[in-house]
């Protein structure tokens, strides 16, 4: 078993010093390291980021739109997928609930124009 403290020598023999510098001195010492230069992103990247930004914002107001109306419409309760489960149409025609989907409309569309007003091309 090794002992890593100075005084783990023979005796009589002097300690060597470490030859590991202390980290807080070197840190203080050395420049902060820079962070790693980023590639310039080819044309190709730069368009498949821009029309997949466009998608989102696009897939982001339809939904919203859907969601907004779609819940105060007849068409909501009266379908084919409700007509045999009447406890979950009755949920589903409750005016929380659609309010509810409609709020989530809201935000989703929110969230799509706030995304294409922050857009920024990588510099």
């Amino acid at each position: 078993m090794s002992d890593p403290t100075p005084f783990s020598g023979a005796p009589g023999k002097a300690p060597e010093p470490d030859p590991r510098p202390s980290s807080t001195h070197a840190a203080l010492m050395e420049p902060p390291e820079q962070p790693a230069q980023h590639a310039e992103p080819s044309s190709l990247q730069v368009w498949m980021h821009r029309l997949s930004v466009f998608l989102f914002v696009l897939v982001s107001a339809v939904a919203g739109v859907l969601l907004i109306i779609l819940p105060w419409t007849p068409e909501w309760t009266d379908n084919y997928l409700l007509l045999s489960f009447p406890a979950l149409r009755s949920v589903v025609s409750n005016g929380f609930f659609r309010g509810l989907c409609s709020g989530l409309g809201l935000l989703d569309i929110w969230i799509g124009f706030w995304e294409a007003l922050h857009y920024h091309e990588q510099q």
